[in-house]
């Protein structure tokens, strides 16, 4: 297929283009991976979580061979978290350069907390005292989890841009 010939591909494409569809492409401009699989993976898996936002990943992806193969994708030593948001921090700074009112970032910290039996094996959010133990020794109770701070930028009107930065 000659340049000329993609160009238009690319173009009717657009035009058939559902408005889910057109903003998935444009979020997932700026995502490139190295390997293609990994780049068809992740769209694959996008245009899955877009279907059920806030859903479990299982739910989501349908059937056994979609979900451990997002469980394989997002485990790849390749695939890391400023790659995956490469994208949509790229069109949210072009949503915030294209917009004219005042914008507003607004931070917050967000702790997601899991019951483990190796506390190491994913962090120590907090240990609150509650007492002694059989042995008279000062006893806790440990909150396993991560933390998540993130900034959203918004116009005034409340119109989100998407995210500007998030650290875990």
């Amino acid at each position: 297929m000659t340049k000329r010939q993609s160009q238009h591909s690319k173009s009717v494409a657009h035009l058939t283009a559902s408005p889910t569809e057109t903003w998935i492409a444009q979020e997932l401009a700026g995502c490139e991976f190295r390997d293609a699989r990994l780049n068809q993976r992740f769209r694959k898996f996008f245009e899955q979580l877009s279907d059920g936002p806030g859903e479990s990943i299982p739910l989501v992806c349908q059937d056994w061979a979609n979900t451990k193969a997002a469980y394989r994708f997002l485990s790849n030593r390749r695939v890391t978290e400023a790659k995956i948001l490469a994208g949509h921090f790229e069109c949210t700074r072009e949503r915030f350069a294209a917009t004219e009112e005042v914008v507003l970032v607004l931070h917050d910290t967000t702790e997601f907390s899991y019951h483990r039996a190796d506390r190491q094996a994913i962090g120590i959010l907090h240990r609150a005292p509650i007492g002694l133990d059989l042995h008279g020794k000062p006893a806790h109770q440990v909150t396993c989890g991560i933390q998540m701070h993130s900034s959203l930028a918004v116009t005034t009107d409340g119109l989100p841009l998407g995210l500007a930065a998030t650290k875990f």
